[in-house]
């Protein structure tokens, strides 16, 4: 079989697999699940980097399929997928088709721009300058901890939530291609990332237990 199946790419694999159950859930209406694997297939996507750069053999291929691999994982977990959870929460009309086709665009773009900087990354561009160590624009994984956060506002916005729903698309889209300095995250901030991100979880988990036991 073609590609790479050593343990450097086994979190990536979880967050896709992750990432289209979420999208099943979307479409079939259980939202509460979607934004679940949402967020968990955020978590696999913080973790997958720092397990892969523990191989310290990993040929040149590995490498660029890695980063190749964490990309298109993106675009579906983090760009398909919350648009499938706009669909869930009442974006029925095809008024919000250009929407979520935007927001999958500026993440798609914004995805693409990344990889040809991190294989950059030891090279220098034809004017001497030398690729920095930050993102530029929001990554689209940040969209696994928004979306969910903003999410728990489901039951005060109730039935007009999808609204307040579409205005987060919009502004996350154009925060993927805004040209802003992001830094990297170090080791300290992926810590808080993950323990935010399980905190989230946790109360998610918990509302949808509750909200089934009703």
């Amino acid at each position: 079989m073609i590609g790479y199946y050593n343990y450097t790419v086994i979190l990536t694999y979880l967050s896709l697999i992750t990432g289209a159950t979420g999208i099943y859930f979307s479409l079939t209406g259980n939202s509460d699940a979607a934004v679940i694997c949402l967020l968990t297939a955020g978590l696999f996507d913080l973790f997958d980097g720092k397990v892969a750069r523990t191989k310290k053999d990993r040929t040149h291929n590995e490498k660029n399929f890695g980063i190749q691999i964490d990309s298109l994982n993106d675009v579906i977990c983090f760009g398909v997928l919350p648009a499938c959870i706009g669909y869930s929460v009442g974006m029925h009309s095809p008024w919000f088709i250009p929407l979520f086709a935007f927001f999958i665009l500026a993440g798609l773009i914004r995805l693409a721009y990344f990889n040809v900087r991190e294989l950059n990354q030891f090279y220098e561009y034809d004017d001497g300058t030398k690729v920095e160590h930050c993102y530029y624009g929001m990554p689209i994984t940040m969209s696994s901890l928004i979306v969910p956060a903003l999410y728990l506002l489901i039951e005060v916005f109730k039935e007009n939530y999808y609204i307040f729903y579409a205005i987060l698309l919009g502004v996350l889209g154009i925060c993927f291609i805004l040209k802003v300095k992001i830094p990297k995250p170090n080791k300290i901030a992926t810590i808080i990332l993950a323990i935010v991100g399980t905190a989230i979880a946790v109360t998610l988990i918990t509302l949808f237990i509750i909200n089934r036991v009703k």
